[in-house]
């Protein structure tokens, strides 16, 4: 065998036992640039020897020529539809036991029939078509006589075989199955579009159905598509094993992907069972179903049951409740989230769907609404799964009233806060509709406390969720200012609060009035404002009332401030519902040492930026934070070209290894020390 011809056929080989460890055994055995460059050395081959390539290279995956229009393709064995039970309790399965049973002529007391039972994807049915173990042809259901001939988007499914693992495989063999989209694939795929601009895909189901049925096969390849077979068509030169259960085991060990979520067990017990089940799995499941699907095991009682009205006798659908449905978009407001975000929910006149009557559904953010295009009085598709909140999936736009409605902008209908009257803003870069009354808005006044109350800000030991929300249910609290004119007959009236515990509560309330700037700063929640620069802004500015009074100037000569972080800052402190908490807390007696504020360029770290990792023998994490940040340093998480310093303690891991890898300067703890000693010499 020439050296060219035996290279590419190892590729060709290699290739495809990776694709089948990655696409359907989810257990990649290399990197991505290691296959990447398998793949591109048959790339480079074929190219070089057009004679050297096979219908069955993994470079066909990669998409053909646009083409002109689908061509007709006759199935040998019809690809018939099953009945399908749309009682969706266990009267279901009863019911189809039951017409077994009879068709069969068993009695009461004639043992129970042994059933299969699997999972009824929700996508496009398909049969592939193998001769001598090679895929030539993939076609869709059509009318169940006649479909399409898809073959060429087919193979840019990773998970489908373009050769069958046998050494000697069947003359000829027609797999039948589903191709379908996992919703982290489609969501994945969602994501990328968007941040490219273009269109995304309604649901898995469309996005599988519409990637089959793209004429550009390379549109086609970009589509993340999975397949499970669940059935034979056309079988030539190969015995079945006598179960459809081993049926599917036998194509698994051919390499075609077999769900594994399937049973086999005798009697409707063992469906019910079976349904029960899964119907309580639905929403944890890595793809969306619309049913299961029971089977006569033994393919002799099959052939004995036959079929009426080209349906089977031995095979039924039990068929969940619709995730998705129609319904009209009766107008659209607003809810307010503990962290101030403005979700708008469309109301809905109400539709069941998911097993509930839906009357509302959530429409994020004011991106989504003009993504979707979503109008009061447009007719919407609804999906409710489980206990996921129900979404408006798409517009009808063909069935939108006339003349259009007027499109609808959050800032425009609530420019203020339904909730507390402050002033609504959407910052750059943000999707979310925002309220600025962080500290007096009653939709987040439990998140505001709880942050308030957070070890890293106030420091108040015992004030935790179950007590916070005890507080504020029962109008105690209103804001963290409230927290300070608590009594001890109060606390200890609440729920799990004896007379020590609310006296301890009392004594951390006191202690926490001694603070510092920084954790004051950071303590009152202000959106981007996080710990490091409530620290680079307190020794910024020194004092609360000159950070107050910054203007966006003054914010920006704050080290790592950029606008957006400035505009959060100044939008908060212009609320006066904030100032007015800030002036209770004052005068409840929290109090701090302030300053004329420092320069940032004072310190000898000042503009560098250090990594900590590893235990350090002496030094907490904490302590060593705040020694560089008192000397004008900042401690990142992460290595990267723009790290100074990287202190590294013991068990140091893959930090220190980046680290050495760019050249970073590494420190110990004596040298860290011995650093900061420098700066006081």
């Amino acid at each position: 065998m020439p050296v060219d011809l035996a290279r590419a056929a190892a590729l060709r080989r290699e290739i495809e036992r990776h694709n089948y460890a990655y696409y359907v055994l989810d257990q990649p055995t290399i990197p991505d640039a290691e296959y990447d460059r398998l793949f591109r050395e048959l790339q480079a081959l074929e190219a070089e020897h057009p004679e050297l390539a096979t219908p069955d290279s993994p470079t066909r995956r990669v998409g053909g020529k646009p083409l002109d229009g689908f061509a007709p393709v006759r199935h040998v064995v019809p690809m018939l539809s099953i009945r399908t039970e749309t009682d969706t309790e266990a009267s279901g399965a009863q019911a189809f036991d039951a017409r077994v049973r009879k068709e069969l002529g068993l009695g009461e007391s004639d043992p129970p029939v042994d059933y299969a039972a699997e999972l009824k994807f929700d996508g496009l049915a398909i049969n592939l078509r193998y001769e001598l173990g090679v895929l030539v042809q993939a076609a869709t259901r059509g009318d169940g006589e006649t479909g399409e001939d898809v073959t060429q988007n087919i193979r840019t499914v990773h998970a489908i075989p373009l050769r069958l693992h046998a050494d000697k495989p069947p003359v000829v063999l027609e797999v039948r199955g589903e191709v379908f989209m996992r919703r982290d694939d489609f969501e994945r795929y969602n994501a990328k579009q968007r941040e490219a601009g273009k269109p995304t895909l309604v649901n898995p189901r469309n996005g599988a159905a519409g990637s089959i049925r793209q004429l550009d096969p390379a549109i086609a390849a970009q589509r993340p598509l999975s397949f499970y077979a669940y059935g034979l068509g056309e079988v030539q030169g190969w015995t079945p094993p006598p179960t459809h259960s081993a049926t599917l085991d036998a194509l698994e060990k051919l390499g075609v992907p077999v769900c594994a979520e399937r049973i086999t067990g005798r009697g409707a017990a063992a469906l019910i069972a079976f349904h029960d089940d899964i119907a309580a799995r639905r929403d944890s499941l890595p793809f969306d179903i619309d049913g299961v699907v029971y089977k006569v095991n033994r393919l002799d009682l099959q052939r004995e049951l036959g079929f009426v009205t080209r349906e089977p006798r031995w095979a039924v659908a039990h068929k969940f409740p619709a995730q998705e449905q129609l319904t009209t978009v009766l107008g659209i407001d607003v809810q307010v989230g503990r962290t101030g975000a403005l979700t708008p929910v469309a109301r809905l006149a109400p539709v069941f769907v998911g097993g509930v009557t839906v009357t509302n559904a959530t429409l994020h953010n004011q991106d989504e609404i003009d993504r979707k295009d979503v109008r009061v009085g447009d007719t919407v598709i609804v999906r409710r799964a489980g206990d996921v909140i129900p979404e408006v999936v798409a517009a009808v736009i063909e069935r939108r009233p006339v003349p259009e409605p007027p499109r609808f902008n959050i800032l425009q209908s609530y420019p203020v806060c339904p909730e507390c009257g402050s002033h609504v803003v959407r910052l750059e870069g943000e999707a979310a509709v925002r309220c600025t009354g962080g500290l007096y808005c009653p939709a987040q006044r439990k998140q505001a406390l709880l942050h308030f109350a957070g070890r890293r800000a106030m420091d108040i030991e015992g004030l935790g969720d179950k007590l916070v929300d005890q507080l504020v249910e029962r109008g105690l609290v209103h804001s963290p200012a409230d927290v300070y004119g608590l009594g001890l007959d109060t606390l200890a009236g609440l729920e799990r609060m004896a007379e020590k515990s609310a006296a301890n509560l009392l004594a951390a309330i006191e202690a926490s009035k001694a603070t510092t700037l920084a954790r004051f700063i950071f303590a009152l929640g202000i959106r981007n404002v996080g710990e490091t620069t409530a620290k680079d802004l307190a020794r910024h500015f020194g004092s609360l009332a000159a950070l107050i009074t910054a203007d966006e100037a003054g914010l920006l000569a704050v080290r790592d401030v950029g606008p957006v972080v400035a505009q959060s800052i100044r939008q908060f402190f212009a609320e006066p519902h904030n100032l007015e908490v800030v002036n209770k807390l004052r005068a409840a007696g929290v109090h701090w040492p302030e300053s004329t504020g420092v320069q940032q360029s004072a310190g000898i770290l000042a503009g560098k930026t250090l990594v900590l990792t590893g235990t350090l023998p002496m030094l907490t994490r904490e302590a060593a934070k705040e020694m560089i940040e008192a000397a004008g340093g900042k401690v990142a998480g992460s290595v990267s070209k723009k790290t100074d310093y990287v202190v590294a303690g013991e068990e140091a891991g893959s930090k220190l290894t980046r680290a050495q890898e760019l050249g970073v300067t590494i420190l110990d703890e004596a040298g860290l020390l011995a650093l900061l000693e420098s700066q006081e010499q």
